[in-house]
């Protein structure tokens, strides 16, 4: 596994493929898909649905933002077709509320996303409420994301008073390459380390990490994944519709794809690995056909 490959895929290379960015969705045969270079899960789904999408004939058009909340707008204001992964139950639950009734939900692609605490393999604890008995061995510090994740709020404000951990431990918010060069690091040398993660993610196909237990359910239950469109895209796109209708992805599964594209490929090779896993998967999404 290379981290200096997540490292390229979060940076700025994808900004520079190429990819026109929309500014006016909606054409007759073009569709705008809008991701996040942050999330891999955005990253893989966008480009999974390019290639699906130009093999139905379809021109496909990426536009890349920084920011949950901008996908948001431009999907309410109809000036994109669709987010290629949301997570609209906690973690984008705010947008939502906000701008739901101008959104159109196409899929619920995995239903069994989950934020955690994990910690090394070889560490001898299960759950979280056991990390407040030695805060030292850890180095007091929980290894988180980006400031602004749902996750980093989640970690902050609920599971770490819901665990008494908010004394004796500081959350390090950083970014998500920084989070697994830690996680890396930290197993290399035979160190105990806890992280903030998620599943599904390429991660857990590549670190002998574990989940900790959360028996208070502070994180909350799993959420769900979804590939969400502005409202009416279904009546103008009805085959696309029912394509993305049909995508359903196992924990595994989902991780294969993300993985592929992570770690088995080159920055920029993107569509060549969809492609890779599409051909070693071809039952796994729904038969589309080809112009």
């Amino acid at each position: 596994m290379s981290i200096t490959r997540r490292t390229a895929l979060i940076g700025s290379g994808l900004a520079t493929l190429g990819l026109a960015a929309c500014t006016d969705a909606g054409g007759d045969d073009t569709i705008t898909i809008g991701y996040m270079e942050a999330w891999t899960d955005t990253v893989a789904m966008a480009f999974l649905l390019r290639d699906r999408l130009e093999a139905m004939g379809y021109t496909v058009e990426f536009t890349v933002l920084a920011d949950a909340a901008l996908i948001y707008t431009a999907l309410a204001d109809g000036s994109l077709d669709i987010f290629s992964s949301a997570w609209p139950d906690v973690t984008h639950a705010q947008y939502m509320e906000q701008y739901g009734e101008d959104i159109e939900d196409l899929v619920t692609y995995n239903a069994n996303a989950t934020n955690m605490l994990a910690v090394p393999e070889t560490t001898d604890i299960t759950s979280i409420p056991e990390l407040a008995a030695d805060p030292s061995r850890f180095g007091g510090r929980i290894v988180g994301i980006e400031p602004g994740a749902g996750l980093t709020a989640a970690v902050q404000d609920s599971v770490m008073p819901a665990y008494g951990l908010d004394a004796d431990f500081e959350l390090v918010t950083s970014s998500t390459p920084a989070m697994l060069a830690e996680l890396q690091n930290a197993l290399d040398d035979g160190e105990d380390v806890v992280v903030t993660l998620w599943r599904p993610f390429w991660a857990f196909q590549e670190f002998p990490v574990k989940a900790l237990e959360d028996p208070d359910l502070a994180f909350g239950e799993p959420e769900t994944m979804h590939v969400l469109a502005h409202a009416g895209f279904s009546e103008s796109f009805p085959d696309v519709a029912e394509f993305i209708g049909g995508i359903a992805l196992s924990d595994e599964e989902y991780e294969s794809l993300e993985s592929t594209l992570v770690n088995d490929y080159e920055d920029g090779q993107e569509a060549e690995a969809v492609a890779a896993w599409i051909e070693a998967h071809p039952d796994l999404l729904p038969a589309v056909e080809e112009s």
